[in-house]
């Protein structure tokens, strides 16, 4: 089954090349690249704007990867916003919400969270006045229940990330939707890490916001996702303004559009959103049960083969419960950048330094970052053998 996955991935095919940094960038089949350039070639269009022949395929070709994100949800069409990224689809929902924030009312963020997830709520924290509250960590990297307890009346949005991309840990999100929402709070998902992974269901979830990206999804750069519940969308303000977002502009003033394309403003990444289509179309081809029962394996073999090596520590669940083929880990003596580059030389791409979280490096007591291996639907077990030869010949050079 490996093999027939890898084969869609041309870049896969270089001799003694080992892509293990798929939590930063997965690679895209083929198929996809095709298809892009399929798009620009025939219906290189601005949407929702022409009438001409060209215009109407750019839209019905946007419309459908509207529709196909929305599959993949299990959501409505009208409930999925098109962005330039994840970290612009967090920033959309940040500042779509911050019109309810002020002195007084606290934001829950966890010290889990990539930098574009907590980023957003500091400087809102700073710009209106409301307090920043941190969710705590346990030491193996997981969000620790027992710090949700800082979540009440006042908290007005609570932000959670749906998988670590340090520790590969994945939050039980229905537990912090019903204390959130107990709260009477928002609860917006970073979903960048969870998405390549397989469907997911944000309302089942109980997220109201929920946001990944197309890069990671075995899609083009450029594109990301921020689906949101549709009577939460209704309510809110856009957060950018432009052309495409408005009903009505007079000199005093403007109306808004309905949801989605209100938080739609100016040329929205079509060919990107129609190349995002096609690479969940090839995730939906995958037999997820058995890619992720392959993985379970990989990772294990990867977390035993690590502990196994001199000075080598894991950051994040040793044991393979809720937790994704992400593995970060550090080398006594050894600095991660100097790690990362000793493998890169052999053929090993992996991703070394801080990750975009250092408020989780600081409470784990990582002020140099750490290394993480992060696998994905294609990877094998040459992979992972090819990333333990280089760690335990890199420890033989930097020890």
């Amino acid at each position: 089954m490996t093999s027939a996955i890898r084969e869609a991935f041309p870049v896969l095919g270089r001799a003694g090349f080992h892509y293990l940094d798929s939590a930063a960038m997965a690679q895209t089949p083929g198929r996809v690249v095709e298809v892009v350039a399929a798009h620009d070639l025939a219906a290189r269009a601005n949407v929702h704007r022409g009438l001409h022949e060209m215009a109407r395929l750019a839209d019905d070709a946007y419309d459908a990867a509207r529709e196909a994100v929305a599959g993949f949800l299990g959501a409505g069409a009208d409930e999925v916003v098109f962005t330039g990224g994840c970290t612009l689809a967090l920033n959309i929902a940040a500042r779509a919400l911050a019109g309810r924030l002020g002195p007084g009312d606290t934001v829950a963020v966890s010290r889990l969270e990539h930098h574009s997830s907590c980023l957003p709520w500091l400087a809102l924290a700073a710009e209106r006045g409301f307090e920043l509250r941190w969710l705590a960590v346990t030491a193996d990297g997981r969000l620790d229940p027992a710090g949700l307890s800082v979540i009440d009346r006042r908290c007005k949005v609570v932000a959670v990330t749906h998988a670590s991309n340090v520790t590969g840990a994945v939050t039980d999100i229905p537990l912090v939707a019903g204390v959130a929402h107990a709260a009477g709070a928002v609860l917006v998902v970073d979903g960048a890490q969870m998405a390549p992974h397989g469907k997911v269901d944000p309302r089942a979830l109980g997220a109201d916001f929920y946001a990944f990206s197309g890069h990671k999804t075995y899609g083009p750069t450029g594109v990301g996702v921020l689906w949101g519940r549709r009577e939460v969308l209704a309510e809110l303000p856009p957060a950018l303004f432009g052309g495409g977002m408005v009903g009505e502009v007079s000199d005093t003033g403007f109306t808004w559009a309905e949801p989605p394309r209100r938080f739609e403003a100016g040329t929205p990444p079509v060919a990107q959103a129609v190349g995002l289509a096609a690479a969940l179309d090839w995730m939906a081809g995958l037999d997820w049960p058995a890619v992720r029962a392959r993985l379970a394996l990989l990772t294990r073999r990867m977390l035993d083969g690590l502990t196994a090596l001199p000075g080598v520590g894991i950051v994040g669940p040793g044991e393979m419960e809720a937790r994704l083929p992400v593995v970060s880990f550090t080398v006594a003596g050894c600095h991660p950048h100097d790690l990362s580059h000793l493998l890169a030389g052999r053929g090993v791409a992996v991703r070394g330094g801080h990750h975009c979280a250092q408020p989780l490096m600081r409470v784990l007591g990582l002020d140099e970052g750490c290394v993480r291996a992060s696998l994905a639907a294609y990877s094998d077990a040459a992979d992972v053998e090819a990333l333990l030869d280089g760690v335990a010949a890199a420890i033989a050079v930097l020890r």
